[in-house]
């Protein structure tokens, strides 16, 4: 009974073992893609796809653990597109097209942490939407 024993503990070390070395190995060979950036005044999410629209990685300001208002900050932006960035640079991506969606303030800085890991940046897209009259607007406050 105890050989038994020591057999499923070796195997669970090599599982283990195969885990860990998978984790850091790329398991797309990829050399381009598109970063999309959100960025509204509440929050910035950044996000990488392949040429198809994939998604491979993200990175949002909440999920870095900013709460409140420090999630629509140019810093908290900063720090998203680092991550992207990091993530990119490590699967050996060369180049990116940006897509840009919104109006809030982490638009600049997310794409200049992701450009600071030697990324080059192909083309810039804005594709913040645009109301074409919208709905009926407030009535006017009497004062």
């Amino acid at each position: 009974m105890p050989k038994t024993t020591k057999t499923t503990e070796e195997k669970v070390e090599k599982t283990a073992e195969v885990k860990v070395a998978s984790s850091r190995v790329p398991k797309k060979k990829l050399t381009s893609g598109i970063l999309c950036v959100e960025a509204t005044f509440n929050n910035t999410k950044v996000a990488f796809t392949d040429k198809n629209g994939n998604v491979i990685f993200w990175s949002s300001t909440g999920a870095l653990g900013f709460k409140g208002a420090k999630k629509g900050t140019p810093f908290a932006a900063s720090k998203a597109g680092d991550v992207v960035g990091d993530k990119a640079q490590t699967l050996g991506i060369k180049e990116a097209d940006v897509v840009v969606k919104g109006v809030g303030s982490g638009r600049e800085p997310a794409i200049r942490a992701f450009m600071a890991h030697g990324i080059e940046i192909t083309s810039i897209k804005d594709s913040t939407p645009v109301p074409h009259n919208g709905p009926k607007a407030k009535k006017p406050r009497r004062v």
